[in-house]
């Protein structure tokens, strides 16, 4: 009773927390005006960018909420209280996502901007390199789905340093991955696919 308690109690907090977000006009911060300038971004593409980073935003602001309602690891927690805990976590975040569809963060205007920044910066032998990277990967098989676990047993492909440069910052919660030739947003501590987007990768 208690563990549902607390996780009907983080889902209520979510829903507070993030509606705010996702109902006002997306508008790039000052920050990411300046990073979008540097790369020289369409004009048309500056509302995606400034959608996605709030969408972002608001899926952090709803998952450190959720995280502080659970019980607090320490620094001598074992292998099976991490592991508890991790799968709370999951719990919690996929209870106050259970609506949640592909494409609500990588919008397709965005997923747009993703693939025109990755065949803008990649040809030929640099193409070639970054396919080589991703493709070598033990990724098959994973199934892409919203709101689901990654893998454990399958390994998470780096994103090459100089790529990440190229694409916008994420808060520390959250990270960019590949599988395959797909790009998914992934939680860090839970491991959660967020959201995800095909053919990245031409």
């Amino acid at each position: 009773m208690k563990t549902r308690t607390v996780f009907a109690v983080g889902a209520a907090l979510a829903l507070c927390l993030s509606l705010p977000a996702f109902s006002q006009p997306a508008r790039a911060t000052p920050a990411a005006q300046r990073q979008a300038a540097r790369r020289g971004v369409a004009p048309r593409y500056m509302r995606a960018i400034a959608a996605f980073d709030q969408q972002v935003r608001a899926y952090v602001t709803m998952r450190e909420g959720l995280e502080e309602k659970l019980p607090k690891l320490s620094k001598d927690s074992t292998p099976e209280q991490i592991e508890t805990h991790k799968t709370a976590f999951q719990q919690a975040v996929r209870a106050a996502r259970s609506n949640a569809k592909r494409g609500e963060i990588f919008s397709p205007v965005f997923a747009e901007y993703i693939r025109a920044t990755i065949r803008n910066n990649y040809r030929g032998r640099a193409l070639q390199e970054l396919r080589e990277a991703v493709m070598e990967a033990e990724t098959q098989g994973v199934a892409l789905r919203v709101n689901y676990p990654y893998p454990e047993s399958n390994e998470l492909v780096e994103m090459p340093p100089a790529l990440l440069l190229r694409l916008p910052q994420l808060p520390k919660q959250v990270k960019y991955r590949f599988v395959g030739r797909n790009m998914l947003l992934v939680d860090r501590e839970n491991g959660l696919i967020i959201d995800y987007m095909t053919n990245a990768l031409p």
